[in-house]
């Protein structure tokens, strides 16, 4: 094992952000990565880069973190892979987290392979689990495999910093606290050579919300039987101000588009109700809702294991059971 080991010291979190406002994945690894951080005894660190972002450091501070390094400089101002891994790098070389966390987001992902390679360390991605193991400084991260079988838990022994990527809604951000004071560390930008820069930016906006922001999912599976059927679930969700969801093999079956599949190969969800119908629950999809806080299973096989999941579960045929839901819902909203 490399002797320099010890010289890695803290825990960062990439601080995602675009045009002045805080993903919020961000803070939910501020939420977890105070959770490790006490448990090593270390200080945590967020790592803001952008434009004009100094006001953005406040809320870093405020969502745990006990600094933040910080680089303002115009070529940040849109995400590019060359000037973000450039200010990256030189803040992990300089600093030496022993604990990387990013988002497993677009931005998250393509920065996170980058870096990893510069720094001559591991990274493991879409984790659903972060712990320290006892006895040791090891981050144990832990991951869905095999198409989401199994539970893998990951260990970067030899090498730091120990990254992950973690996706939006797994981890609890906590709440801000407004008592907490500033502690920014502002960088210069360094030099670096940039290859593509961003001339303009287009942003789609969409009329519902997106599946991982809903507070309340209806999702079909295998057991709705055409796409057809979804409707039904559209009708219940628009009255309970949701959005329609689906499993992989809604998805794969062409009956929900692939931007609405919850689970290890879509979307990861917590909305504070989570309607599971026709869904069996296999563990690929378990991966993407489970933290869901009220989940109701209607499925006719009472063996399905999403019934060991859910809060309320309901034996019977999906189609006589949702027109009751939407129905009772109807004369309650009124």
């Amino acid at each position: 094992m490399p002797s320099n080991l010890e010289e890695y010291r803290g825990v960062a979190v990439f601080i995602e952000q675009s045009r002045g406002k805080i993903a919020v994945v961000a803070f939910e690894l501020l939420g977890e990565g105070r959770k490790l951080a006490d448990k090593l005894g270390v200080p945590l660190a967020g790592i803001l880069l952008g434009d004009n972002v100094h006001s953005l450091a406040a809320e870093v501070i405020q969502y745990g973190a006990d600094a933040v390094y910080l680089i303002a400089d115009h070529r940040l101002k849109n995400y590019t892979t060359a000037a973000y891994l450039a200010a990256s790098l030189d803040i992990c070389q300089k600093y030496k987290p022993e604990i990387l966390l990013l988002g497993a987001t677009t931005m998250g992902r393509d920065l996170g392979g980058a870096l990893a390679t510069k720094l001559g360390t591991g990274l493991t991605a879409d984790c659903t689990g972060l712990d320290i193991e006892e006895g040791t400084r090891n981050l144990k991260q832990t991951r869905p495999a095999f198409g989401g079988n199994i539970l893998a838990t990951i260990m970067t022994k030899r090498h730091r910093p120990q990254m992950a990527t973690v996706r939006p809604r797994v981890m609890v951000a906590l709440p801000p606290d407004a008592r907490r004071t500033d502690k920014i560390i502002e960088e210069k930008m360094p030099a670096c050579d940039l290859p593509a820069r961003v001339l303009d930016f287009v942003c789609q906006i969409k009329t519902d919300a997106p599946l991982e922001d809903a507070e309340v999912i209806v999702a079909g599976g295998k057991g709705m039987g055409g796409a057809k059927n979804f409707a039904l679930l559209k009708e219940l969700a628009d009255l309970l101000g949701g959005v329609v969801g689906g499993s992989r093999k809604a998805a794969d079956a062409g009956w929900v588009p692939v931007s609405a599949q919850v689970g290890q190969t879509g979307k990861t969800v917590r909305p504070k109700i989570y309607f599971a119908c026709g869904i069996s629950g296999a563990i690929q999809h378990l991966v993407g809702m489970q933290t869901s806080d009220v989940i109701v299973a209607i499925n006719t096989d009472r063996e399905a294991p999403i019934f060991r999941l859910a809060t309320y579960s309901i034996v019977g045929d999906l189609f006589a059971v949702l027109p009751i839901f939407i129905s009772q819902f109807k004369e309650r909203l009124k």
